[in-house]
């Protein structure tokens, strides 16, 4: 596997975890401004998720790597995106773009580590589309409220 550098996630956690992982897709944008991308068409993502926090759980470990690689490769590899809940053909905010699927796979990541005792937070995911072309999705953070 080549070596891949990834943007860094600022964060105060002791611990940081990354899993690197892929899966074959199709979709397609249902819009007039997308172009070629209007037709039905797949990638490899390459995904790599960041997740960081200050407890191990009760084997050692932040969370296991086999949950992460469920959570994401389990749900879209071979899968046409477009007909997954998690994207909507009628609402922009939810076409299966890259950064959408960025978004999104931080919220199923997000949600099963809401479970853990440890509680873990996803701090980041990239996903590149294609050799040239990645998203960066982070999680703003929560302002505090006085």
């Amino acid at each position: 596997m080549l070596q891949q550098i990834y943007p860094q996630a600022q964060h105060d956690y002791q611990y940081e975890l990354n899993k690197d992982m892929q899966f074959a897709a199709a979709h397609y944008i249902p819009s007039e401004k997308a172009g070629v991308c209007q037709q039905v068409h797949g990638h490899t993502y390459f995904v790599n998720v960041t997740i960081a926090g200050d407890e191990l759980d009760e084997t050692g470990f932040l969370v296991n790597f086999a949950k992460l690689k469920k959570i994401v490769h389990g749900k879209f590899d071979h899968t046409l995106l477009n007909d997954h809940a998690s994207f909507d053909d009628q609402n922009k905010e939810k076409f299966p773009t890259t950064e959408v699927v960025a978004k999104t796979i931080y919220e199923m990541i997000q949600k099963e580590l809401d479970e853990l005792p440890n509680k873990p937070k996803c701090v980041q995911v990239f996903v590149r589309e294609t050799p040239t072309s990645y998203v960066v999705f982070r999680p703003k953070k929560e302002k505090k409220s006085w």
